[in-house]
């Protein structure tokens, strides 16, 4: 019988939990990937700070303010406007940091500071119905 030597494998590497989670908010929906790292954020594969609009880069990264270490997050999102897509952003950044760190004081502090942060918008936009211009409004008539 031949002595079978086990070989001792010492990984200094630590394993980094990486959250997945979805927004939506109207017809918009984001997929958001948090992972520790140095606060970055990327949108579509561009940076936060390419956004021109100052209030839409203040959303999406409002729930990184909750969190004591830094997290990178990469979000793709598609459909809807750009404050509905910022939004959903926002939505799916907030759920993925709160599986990854899995603390119930963070929970409630994004849900005393806004609902929205953890809880989606469940209202939708009204279809249109087969007799009128819009959802609810009617067709006028005209006896001039």
């Amino acid at each position: 019988m031949a002595t079978e030597k086990k070989k001792k494998t010492t990984s200094k590497k630590k394993k980094t939990t990486i959250e997945m989670t979805r927004g939506k908010r109207k017809r918009a929906i984001a997929r958001a990937v948090v992972k520790p790292g140095k606060g970055l954020v990327r949108v579509n594969g561009l940076a936060v700070s390419a956004f021109t609009s100052r209030v839409e880069r203040e959303v999406i990264t409002e729930p990184l303010e909750f969190v004591d270490k830094k997290y990178d997050a990469e979000v793709k999102v598609s459909g809807g406007g750009r404050m509905g897509q910022a939004q959903a952003i926002r939505t799916a950044i907030a759920k993925a940091l709160y599986a990854t760190t899995q603390d119930e004081e963070l929970k409630n502090k994004m849900l005393n500071y806004d609902r929205t942060l953890l809880v989606e918008d469940t209202r939708r936009v009204e279809p249109k119905k087969f007799k009128g211009p819009k959802a609810r409004a009617r067709f006028t008539k005209s006896y001039r």
